[in-house]
């Protein structure tokens, strides 16, 4: 018998020491962010908004004309000065040019002839006065006298006008003032020129651009897609990444027969000055459907083996994968027709790391 027990009580000792000596396993850990990870990562809303249907047209910006003024030279002569350039900003009143012209000796004359009989019929009137106060003449000589004032004096302010309008300065010399605040957007004179009296063309155009248009060109085909005031969202090759926000505020009824294309008007606040006249631009406009639907930013949305998906995040340790079916993307907004909930977060930057890190 003790032949028999020795072997099999040695086989359990093996065997207990065999499962004592075994490694324990760990139960599997299941995905988390890491710190780096989660401080990198943003996040929205799913949410029900009004769908918009959006349209994209091409166009121009285009100086505000309610505030572009030409400027014209009053009179004919040698161009002395030109004190600025194309594109150079100009406050109102400062001098962009400087002429000499013979053609101010004539007002200059005219200014001095009227001080001078201003003078003369004053100091007749004096005279008249003194002689009516002696009984030497009488008060219909005064009033006469008054009356020449009168006159004298109106003469004066008449050519005072003109000189101002001219800013004649001594030596004939004649500074084109800017009418207006704004930027030179035409130059037409430079220095030693000889300007014509009766030359037709501005040498100056000066434009606030405060406020600017943007003109886009509507195709005959899409003429029933705009309206006055859509919202509209003007984009250039200067800023593309910047969107200037406006509303359409004009619509030409005119269709250029050799673009078959009407235009319509934008105007957009330029307080910046990032938006350059003759600058090329895109217009999007957008108009709301009578239905909603829930929606995510488009930057959202991971396209992948022909199906849409999200990446959904509650905490670091819960963040799940889901499938959506689109119901239209319309620029930055997507909407959906499934997938989501309301009031779901979910993942707008680096989500693509994430999902193929979820679904490996």
């Amino acid at each position: 018998m003790k032949k028999i027990i020795i072997p099999i009580f040695s086989t359990l000792l093996l065997w207990s020491c065999s499962k004592q000596e075994a490694p324990k396993e760990t139960a599997p850990k299941g995905f988390e962010l890491s710190n780096t990870m989660l401080e990198s990562i943003t996040t929205a809303k799913v949410e029900f908004k009004n769908i918009e249907d959006t349209y994209s047209f091409y166009g121009k910006i285009s100086a505000d004309r309610n505030s572009y003024i030409d400027v014209y030279p009053l009179v004919g002569g040698n161009v002395m000065s030109v004190n600025v350039e194309l594109g150079d900003y100009v406050k109102k009143g400062q001098v962009l040019a400087t002429i000499r012209s013979t053609e101010l000796a004539d007002v200059q004359k005219d200014v001095s002839d009227a001080k001078t009989d201003l003078l003369v019929a004053q100091n007749n009137l004096r005279v008249a006065k003194e002689m009516y106060e002696g009984k030497l003449t009488t008060e219909r000589e005064v009033l006469e006298a008054k009356s020449q004032v009168q006159k004298a004096q109106d003469q004066m302010q008449r050519t005072s006008a003109v000189s101002t309008v001219y800013n004649v300065k001594k030596g004939n010399l004649y500074s084109v003032l800017a009418p207006i605040n704004g930027y030179i957007v035409h130059k037409d004179i430079n220095k030693d020129m000889q300007l014509r009296s009766d030359r037709s063309e501005n040498i100056f155009d000066v434009a606030n651009t405060t406020n600017v248009w943007a003109i886009m060109n509507v195709n005959e085909s899409d003429i029933d897609k705009i309206s006055l005031g859509m919202t509209a969202q003007v984009s250039t090759l200067s800023y593309p990444d910047k969107v200037f926000d406006g509303k359409i505020d004009k619509i030409f009824k005119i269709i250029d027969p050799q673009t078959n294309a009407m235009q319509a008007r934008v105007v957009l606040d330029n307080a910046n000055g990032l938006l350059i006249p003759e600058s090329k631009a895109t217009i999007r406009v957008s108009k709301s459907e009578n239905a909603s639907a829930l929606s995510v930013p488009s930057k959202a949305v991971i396209f992948d083996d022909d199906r849409s998906f999200v990446v959904v995040f509650k905490s670091r340790t819960d963040v799940k994968v889901k499938e959506i079916k689109v119901l239209k993307q319309l620029g930055d907004v997507t909407y959906l027709s499934e997938g989501l909930t309301e009031g779901e977060n979910v993942i707008t930057n680096n989500q693509l790391l994430i999902y193929r890190s979820l679904k490996n």
